[in-house]
């Protein structure tokens, strides 16, 4: 009898049709192909994190999800301890606040003419609706915040939205929002491209009255780096791409140059809907990003071409069920003026 080659070695399962849970669903994906596989993969990543001692998970988020539905799920990972710093654009935040404070957003649809929306004051993303002026009460409120701050200092993207975070826990209706579930648990949210959002609008509205908020971008990126210093190992999980993944995965690039190279992340999990053939951040592989030093060449590396609004869901679920009465050793933050001081505590899932 010939040989078996050895890349005949692990069969694929085909899913049977049953009563089972979420997680052992995307379990018995992982034994299939295609996409499938790699969500039921992203799942065991990202269930290996939180079993490593001194870790550190850092996620990028981007696109429109909190419009799309998906905030609650990402204040879940927050409050739990399932990712330990969350970098945003700056719309998710700003789309966040706006439902924490009363607001919501409306099932639409793409086809729509948008200049009857234009006339109704209804601003779309995509299939969801919402009201332009609720939107534009929200900036008012950020710009009350902002002239409540002082005036005589700089501030990283993560202290404005800590004291965001305190206003709408003190204002709000809402527990389970992503800022004041951050602002609750310790866990840093930083906005790199803070500016480019209604975050931005809300302060600058501020300045011309006088009030002049200065965020300082490149403390941002120390205050980042400090993070990724201090802790033994680092994985990384991904919502889309753009300015949030590359601000985390530039902390690589900068730990070496300042003579503490680690070697790259130890994890990444992304999940997005570009291609790498098109040459984009949002779409490149992490084999790429081994090449520069950003992800580690012996990194467990899962990326899921999916919609996040389909993976999310599905992931944070398996999560839920798979963890349930571990605990974990967690990053625990504090910061005097500029220097990070952190230690790591236990923490039940």
């Amino acid at each position: 009898m010939a040989k078996k080659s050895e890349y005949l070695s692990y069969p694929t399962e085909p899913v049977d049709v049953r009563r089972r849970s979420i997680s052992e669903l995307l379990k018995a994906m992982k034994d299939t192909g295609f996409q499938g596989r790699k969500l039921g993969e992203a799942v065991d990543a990202w269930v290996n994190m939180l079993r490593e001692n001194e870790f550190t998970i850092l996620m990028g988020l981007s696109g429109a999800m909190v419009p799309a539905g998906m905030g609650k799920i990402i204040a879940y990972l927050i409050r739990k301890r399932l990712i330990d710093c969350l970098v945003s654009t700056g719309a998710n935040i700003f789309h966040d606040i706006h439902e924490a404070l009363g607001g919501a957003h409306y099932k639409g649809n793409a086809t729509v003419n948008d200049a009857e929306l234009y006339k109704h004051r209804i601003d779309r993303m995509h299939d969801v609706f919402a009201p332009d002026d609720e939107f534009r009460k929200v900036d008012l409120f950020i710009a009350e915040v902002a002239e409540s701050l002082e005036h005589t200092r700089t501030y990283s993207s993560r202290e404005i939205i800590h004291h965001l975070g305190e206003a709408v826990a003190e204002r709000g209706d809402r527990e389970d929002s992503i800022i004041v579930s951050a602002y609750k648990a310790g866990v840093p949210i930083f906005l790199p491209a803070l500016g480019d959002s209604s975050i931005g609008i809300g302060l600058i509205v501020a300045r011309r009255r006088g009030y002049n908020i200065a965020v300082d971008q490149m403390k941002d990126i120390d205050e980042i780096t400090q993070i990724v210093e201090k802790t033994g190992k680092t994985g990384v999980i991904y919502v889309g791409g753009g300015v949030p993944k590359n601000f985390i995965q530039q902390t690589e690039v900068i730990t070496s140059l300042l003579g503490s190279e680690s070697g790259g992340h130890d994890y990444g999990i992304q999940f997005t809907t570009d291609a790498p053939h098109f040459g984009g951040l949002s779409g490149c592989t992490f084999e790429e990003a081994v090449s520069w030093g950003k992800i580690s060449p012996t990194a467990r590396k899962v990326q899921v071409f999916v919609d996040a609004t389909i993976a999310l869901p599905l992931v944070t679920h398996a999560l839920m069920e798979r963890v349930e009465g571990l605990e974990r050793n967690a990053p625990s933050y504090g910061w005097n003026t500029d220097k990070l001081m952190m230690h790591h505590k236990r923490l039940p899932l």
